[in-house]
């Protein structure tokens, strides 16, 4: 097995059509993915002293970060839109073997930062809701 590239690691949103094409949220640099969940805890007189979860139940999530150099893209705007909104909107998660997540996401916080003589970046947190699922 072979470490993959993380520019590879791709953030893409939907066109909304009905057979959707997904398009790269350009000019990122960082990505990062987390996957999170709420516990159940079933510990009773039986458990021996130990603690004991139930399988398949509580609240799962996926989070995700990204940050870059905003680059004026359709994609971006897109984004930004939603951002303003506070729309839903599907996004796919790619990677460089070729699965990909796709699930529907709010943008939860979009920032927009910029020195004097350097470029113009962002940094965004999206989570999901409703399931995320491998297509």
């Amino acid at each position: 097995m072979t470490a993959q590239k993380g520019s590879a690691f791709l953030l893409k949103i939907s066109d909304g059509a009905a057979m959707p094409a997904y398009q790269t949220v350009a000019g990122l640099r960082t990505t990062q993915m987390s996957i999170t969940g709420d516990t159940v805890v079933v510990t009773n007189k039986a458990s021996g002293g130990w603690r004991e979860l139930l399988s398949g139940a509580g609240v799962r999530q996926v989070s995700v970060s990204a940050a870059g150099i905003f680059l004026g893209s359709v994609a971006e705007a897109q984004v930004r839109a939603n951002a303003f909104a506070g729309t839903l909107d599907d996004y796919e998660l790619s990677f460089e073997d070729g699965e990909k997540l796709r699930g529907r996401f709010l943008i939860q916080r979009l920032d927009y930062a910029g020195d004097f003589n350097g470029e113009r970046n962002y940094t965004m947190q999206l989570e999901s809701s409703g399931a995320v699922v491998a297509a």
